[in-house]
């Protein structure tokens, strides 16, 4: 299965859908994004608008979900940033906190407002 997402106007993916293989597929028998798009323009209207996406993360650096962003010149899908202070690597397309993160992360959480990691009140009490 060959995975898409349907961006609106803004780049936004609106919905994430499979498609079969053999419906992405060129005359030369190869897989074809193209292919794949243009066969969803004819499911979904000729102005809807698709990029592949994959579950590997082979392609596009991330899987496309609901609300993330398609970035052309990255080529890649950015998820929403979890802080308004953390900061996009452009080689991983994934959101760096302005501190880096304690070794243990599951024991600690962001504080926004004072840019620091805290540790969550249930690793306090153990």
């Amino acid at each position: 299965m060959a995975h898409f997402a349907r961006l609106n106007n803004d780049n936004i993916v609106i919905n994430v859908i499979k498609v079969n293989d053999s419906d992405c597929v060129d005359q030369q028998g190869q897989e074809s994004e193209q292919v794949g798009i243009e066969f969803l323009k004819a499911l979904f209207g000729a102005d809807t608008i698709w990029r592949q996406t994959s579950y590997n993360n082979n392609i596009r650096k991330n899987y496309a979900c609901i609300g993330y962003r398609y970035d052309s010149e990255l080529d890649a899908y950015i998820s929403p940033s979890p802080y308004p202070s953390w900061i996009l690597n452009t080689n991983t397309c994934a959101w760096d906190p302005p501190v880096p993160a304690p070794e243990d992360i599951s024991n600690y959480e962001w504080n926004e407002t004072d840019q620091l990691w805290q540790q969550t009140s249930t690793s306090q009490n153990t």
